[in-house]
């Protein structure tokens, strides 16, 4: 009987011992490198915004953060390879808009992008912006853009980051509000586009300002709308697509950290509260500036809202616009 005894004490103390270990644990997080999986090649806009805020979080956790790029299928072959790490607060995943939009587009996905991951915080918000190649495209504003492409079916192509990512709903919904017919070509990531489009590969592209900005301010592509309610501080001179003569033509984008369903909730808060930190960072307001993009407070729950919401409102579009996958 004391033996029995002994016994039940003992697996009790050491059930305490391993509940406990849990908040010691996330008290000591992080010990080792983590991983930030982004679901497109290097160069694009999720990886323009993913390296930077990378860069400042080494610094404020002491530890380094592997930048993990999986592209294809418009982000969801990263999300899905994240979705299955293990949930130990050293794999987070950085993805974007497209993430709300690929439920209504991939109908058979691994991951629902709502249960099986935990929401971190919004990262940065920047506007889509409608550019086009100098010299493969003679028109110098958007009306002329539109005039032409009325004129010419089917002559101009537009470049996306893939099917079912922002860049390929903003060509969509422009041809639908123009009346217009262009011909999509999907890449595997907005980086892989951006490179074509500066080469003279194709001639327009509905993206990202984080992305485009640099290509933008150098000459080597001409910006000709921001689909936004007001003009971008990273290039003033840019009309927004109303004050350009095209009225109901606004697309945001945004980019977002997630952490795998069942990490630890102390050190999903550790991470948030680390994010909030270096959003504040000189290093980052300035990068995020220089990219165009505004800095949001959306974190934990209202996070997991937006996502709802969002998903909501891309399904409306990709129903209403009888978007098909190419």
């Amino acid at each position: 009987m004391i033996k029995s005894s002994w016994l039940i004490a003992l697996a009790v103390s050491a059930g305490f011992g391993v509940a406990a270990a849990a908040p010691v644990q996330a008290q000591t997080w992080p010990q080792k490198p983590i991983t930030f999986i982004v679901p497109f090649p290097a160069g694009g806009g999720t990886d323009a915004f993913a390296r930077p805020i990378a860069a400042q979080l080494e610094q404020q956790l002491g530890q380094r953060i592997i930048i993990d790029n999986r592209g294809g299928a418009g982000g969801t072959v990263g999300a899905s390879a994240a979705a299955r790490m293990p949930p130990d607060g050293y794999t987070f995943f950085v993805g974007a808009a497209h993430h709300a939009i690929a439920p209504a587009l991939y109908p058979k996905l691994d991951y629902n992008i709502q249960t099986d991951f935990i929401p971190v915080g919004v990262i940065a918000q920047p506007p889509q912006v409608v550019v086009v190649h100098p010299g493969k495209v003679q028109a110098k504003t958007l009306a002329e853009l539109i005039d032409f492409a009325r004129k010419n079916p089917d002559k101009l192509n537009y470049a996306s980051a893939g099917n079912g990512t922002t860049h390929h709903l903003a060509g969509e919904l422009f041809k639908l509000v123009t009346k217009t017919n262009l011909t999509h070509v999907p890449y595997r990531g907005a980086g892989p586009a951006m490179q074509d489009l500066v080469a003279g590969q194709v001639d327009v592209m509905f993206d990202g300002l984080g992305s485009s900005a640099a290509q933008v301010q150098s000459g080597a592509l001409r910006a000709l709308a921001v689909a936004a309610p007001k003009r971008s501080d990273a290039i003033p001179d840019v009309p927004t697509a109303k004050e350009a003569g095209l009225d109901g033509y606004e697309v945001a984008t945004w980019y977002a950290i997630w952490a795998p369903k069942n990490t630890p909730d102390a050190i999903v808060t550790r991470m948030r509260g680390e994010i909030e930190k270096a959003l504040k960072a000189p290093m980052i307001t300035e990068a995020w500036k220089k990219n165009g993009s505004t800095i949001p407070a959306i974190y934990g729950a209202d996070f997991g809202k937006f996502v709802t919401a969002e998903v909501a409102r891309w399904g409306k579009v990709v129903e209403d616009a009888k978007i098909k996958l190419d």
